[in-house]
């Protein structure tokens, strides 16, 4: 293996009310109660097993419908340009998402979700469960967005979405 290039499988699929990129919420904390689902190819439903006890798991997905990258953007929150590996931005030189989704139900290889904001039909990459022991960090720093506050963050971060599958 190249150790410059890495090769990456999709082990399912992720559906949601989402088609419309302007339109979708960013980051889940502002999708709250949007209801989505995964889908595990079959191959991998093994691997599922014991995610169950977990109330939230992390999603890691392709941003397959990205722009070409670029090294600064102009994040929802702003409207000034910062460093792309200072946001979330999914026009990234490798178009990796994260999301950190409420896990309803396991019914097999499919998991019911909610506080999605990933756009329908996206590939997933990997799921690992969310630990507050290792996930959590008290005291941990934000960056430029300790300048934005919630009532900006969070009319911008809906983006209009009215709950309207497009």
């Amino acid at each position: 293996m190249n150790p410059t290039s890495h090769t990456l499988r999709s082990i399912g699929v992720i559906h949601s009310p989402h088609t419309d990129p302007q339109r979708t919420p960013i980051q889940p904390v502002y999708a709250e109660g949007i209801k989505g689902q995964v889908e595990l190819f079959a191959e991998y439903e093994e691997g599922l097993q014991d995610l169950e006890g977990f109330s939230h798991i992390t999603l890691i997905y392709a941003f397959d419908r990205a722009g070409p990258p670029r090294l600064t953007v102009k994040p929802f929150l702003e409207d000034r340009e910062h460093g792309v590996f200072a946001t979330r931005a999914p026009d990234r030189p490798n178009p990796l998402g994260i999301s950190l989704v409420r896990l309803v139900s396991r019914q097999g290889r499919f998991l019911q979700i909610e506080d999605v904001d990933v756009l329908d039909g996206t590939p997933l990459l990997d799921i690992k469960p969310y630990v507050s022991r290792f996930d959590s960090r008290p005291g941990s720093r934000d960056g430029w967005q300790d300048n934005v506050d919630e009532a900006t963050a969070r009319a911008r971060g809906r983006r209009n979405y009215d709950g309207d599958s497009d």
